[in-house]
């Protein structure tokens, strides 16, 4: 496998200190430190694979970490924090992503359907070890960057041999929830992209909980399993995730990007903002522009 290491970190090398387009539909790559802010977000579903270095990601209370040849899978919206760390030499933290489309593997699941993998319902992410065969469809994937010609051809029939793998593997049964209806976790991300669309409106659990056909105890509790944040932590965290982004953009002062992402007080923004990032709005906006 350190052939095809090595391969990958060669193809992916090219790849800036954020996320950088590699020219394939949904795939991606990342190298070096990383601005704080860029890595606390939302993170859309899909494979990340870790090259060198590593990383931890932390939603709610729980923090997991990513060596080399490693992956993990995130299967719905999630807004987590994220450490990068060079690796034990010095060399610079390197990693390539795919974007999971639903319809993709939905199409993958009707030629594949008894693909084996885990549990039906569980927590939206997770870390498992790469194999050689995932290994190889990456490369034969990345080595298009220098091919683009043969990118329509080719791209597709890599892509779902990833997927492939992915699904044959233990984290099999997450990507089955996202294509299935009526799993926990796809009924959980009916409400989870709501609340990503209309996060500045006031949050009905009752309604959403009807959205996903769950009871209101049932789907607090499902909700919390899949993300790891009650539905109102969620909210929040995307709001304030959002509103920092505007900040860092320059795009209004604290008290309108207060009001935009759906706060009636700027008093409350504050103490959250301070709560979720260690200082106040203004303060920890200064801090970051300085860091750059």
């Amino acid at each position: 496998m350190e052939t095809q290491l090595s391969e990958l970190r060669r193809l992916a090398s090219r790849a800036e200190n954020r996320r950088t387009e590699s020219g394939i539909a949904r795939v991606a790559m990342v190298q070096g430190e990383i601005a704080e802010h860029r890595l606390a977000a939302v993170y859309d579903p899909m494979i990340n694979l870790i090259l060198t270095g590593a990383k931890t990601m932390t939603v709610g209370g729980r923090t997991l970490r990513y060596d080399p040849a490693t992956y993990f899978v995130i299967s719905v919206d999630l807004p987590a924090v994220g450490r990068v760390h060079p690796a034990d030499d010095g060399a610079p933290y390197l990693a390539v992503s795919l974007t999971l489309e639903p319809r993709i593997i939905a199409a993958l699941l009707a030629d594949a359907p008894n693909a084996p993998g885990g549990p039906v319902d569980g927590a939206a992410f997770c870390v498992a070890p790469i194999t050689e065969d995932l290994l190889d469809a990456w490369v034969r994937l990345l080595r298009l960057m220098d091919r683009p010609d043969e990118i329509a051809v080719l791209a597709p029939p890599y892509e779902r041999e990833i997927l492939f793998r992915v699904l044959q593997g233990p984290l099999g049964w997450m990507l089955r929830a996202i294509a299935t209806p009526g799993t926990t976790l796809a009924r959980v991300g009916t409400a989870i992209q709501w609340i990503r669309q209309n996060f500045t409106q006031p949050l009905r659990v009752e309604a959403l909980a009807a959205m996903a056909a769950l009871s209101v105890s049932a789907f607090h509790r499902q909700f919390k399993a899949v993300t790891m944040l009650s539905p109102l932590q969620y909210q929040k965290q995307v709001r304030l995730l959002h509103a920092r982004s505007l900040l860092m953009a320059g795009e209004g002062n604290v008290t309108s990007v207060a009001m935009d992402v759906g706060y009636q007080s700027q008093t409350q923004f504050s103490r959250e903002y301070a709560r979720q990032f260690g200082l106040s709005p203004s303060r920890d906006i200064t801090r970051l522009r300085e860091s750059l």
